[in-house]
């Protein structure tokens, strides 16, 4: 199997795979999730789905998918079809989210210089943020590159081995870094992954004094990606630029000063009027 070939692969295995990490301390409510779970069945194939199919597919006791599909549907959020006898969500979930969307505290400014960034870099661009023991993408703009990293908002990613984890922990003062690290599993993601906490240490710790974070295969085979954080008010958040190796490895500088120029200019934006901000440079 070629690099390229192996990268799409991984791309795939990304897109496909169920997001299962949960940031510590959360509780799994069991309605919530089989609500979820309904309409991720529902994106996963894309068509109307039989009351069993749908019962099947989530794993739900038909008699609970039952009911939950009769409420979805007494709110508007289903409708059911006669032939063959089906359901399938309306546009009701997409109109709601989109309104909530808008009113995203980041996505009217920091958007467009994501987009941007994602333009001159021609890799995928990532917002994020730490959310318990994990990072959460809030924002990503995928590379228009056929072979990609590809990922969707909402995913959680480790804090050892992605890139922006190693940002938000590089955000940290060294006594904090080195406990929070030394109190939390390291597992092997890939075979690149940094296990030992001295070495990952160390590896932020460096990193911070270039003012920005690399990740070489870490927490995807064959992906490399570049990360830096800042503060917008008083939330930390981390930018970061991702690859397949073949491209980034020799493009890891040119993507840094570009990555570190947009989080200054987005810090300069939020100075003016709303919060002091800052990007480590």
């Amino acid at each position: 199997m070629n690099q390229e070939q192996h990268i799409q692969n991984a791309e795939l295995i990304e897109s496909a795979s169920p997001i299962v990490a949960r940031p510590a301390g959360s509780v799994a409510v069991t309605a919530v999730e089989r609500v979820l779970d309904i309409f991720e069945a529902f994106q996963k194939v894309q068509k109307p789905l039989s009351l069993t199919g749908l019962a099947e597919l989530t794993g739900i006791p038909k008699s609970s998918c039952h009911a939950i599909v009769g409420t979805l549907t007494a709110r508007g959020y289903l409708f059911s079809l006669t032939h063959p006898r089906s359901l399938y969500p309306t546009r009701r979930f997409l109109d709601i989210a989109r309104a909530i969307h808008e009113k995203d505290p980041f996505v009217e400014r920091v958007m467009p210089l994501l987009e941007r960034l994602g333009e001159a870099s021609s890799e995928t661009v990532i917002l994020g943020k730490r959310q318990g023991d994990v990072v959460i993408y809030l924002e990503v703009v995928e590379s228009p590159h056929p072979i990609r990293y590809s990922a969707k908002p909402g995913e959680f990613k480790p804090l050892h081995s992605s890139s922006i984890g190693k940002a938000l922990l590089g955000s940290l003062k060294e006594p904090e870094l080195r406990a929070q690290i030394t109190n939390r599993p390291l597992p092997a993601i890939t075979g690149s992954t940094l296990t030992e906490p001295e070495a990952l240490v160390n590896d932020i710790l460096e990193s911070r004094r270039h003012g920005y974070f690399v990740t070489r295969g870490e927490n995807v085979p064959d992906v490399w990606a570049v990360s830096a954080f800042l503060s917008i008010n008083s939330e930390m958040l981390a930018v970061a630029i991702a690859g397949p190796q073949h491209r980034m490895e020799n493009n890891i500088l040119e993507c840094a000063q570009l990555l570190l120029a947009t989080c200054s200019f987005i810090s300069r934006q939020w100075d003016r009027p709303l919060a002091k901000s800052r990007c480590l440079m």
